[in-house]
């Protein structure tokens, strides 16, 4: 569809009198959308779907790291643990695994240094790697595998010791 069909596709929806239409074609994706008379206004919005495929992990990003003290159960506060949260630096889905065949990048009781790849998150069709920026132990893997994750939601513990 090339912008003079786009041009003819909003006159006609407009001379319609309808107040939304939604056109989705394999590779695109439109709404267009009429106000009333009072407020004049016409709103197309185009959306160009992606392609799928062969997707690398193109960008790194840091977590952020925060200590935090986590008490197992059964413990008093003389034997309170010290313990490194790692955070999600972006929205998007949580992956363990580099593809569905391969390993996960750790697991619990792994020893992990700064800059170890901890885990892939996926946001708008990119692959993140996620690295460490502490040195210890795997103590818990706080999401599961293929689950959406928020912004600064705790993804790992780490025993820093």
């Amino acid at each position: 569809m090339n912008l003079k069909d786009i041009q003819n596709l909003i006159k006609f929806v407009a001379r319609s009198g309808a107040s939304e239409v939604k056109l989705e074609m394999e590779d695109i994706k439109i709404t267009i959308r009429t106000g009333d008379s009072h407020g004049k206004t016409d709103t197309t919005i185009i959306q160009q779907v992606p392609t799928m495929g062969a997707v690398q992990p193109q960008t790194m990003v840091q977590p952020q790291v925060e200590a935090v003290a986590v008490k197992p159960a059964g413990t008093t506060d003389d034997t309170e643990s010290k313990y490194v949260t790692i955070k999600s630096p972006i929205i998007g889905t949580f992956y363990r695994k580099s593809a569905p065949d391969k390993p996960a990048f750790v697991e619990v009781g792994d020893t992990i240094k700064d800059g170890d790849v901890l885990c892939v998150i996926e946001a708008m069709k990119l692959f993140n790697e996620i690295e460490s920026e502490v040195s210890g132990k795997i103590v818990k893997v706080l999401v599961d595998d293929a689950s959406p994750v928020e912004f600064d939601q705790p993804l790992f513990l780490v025993d820093p010791s």
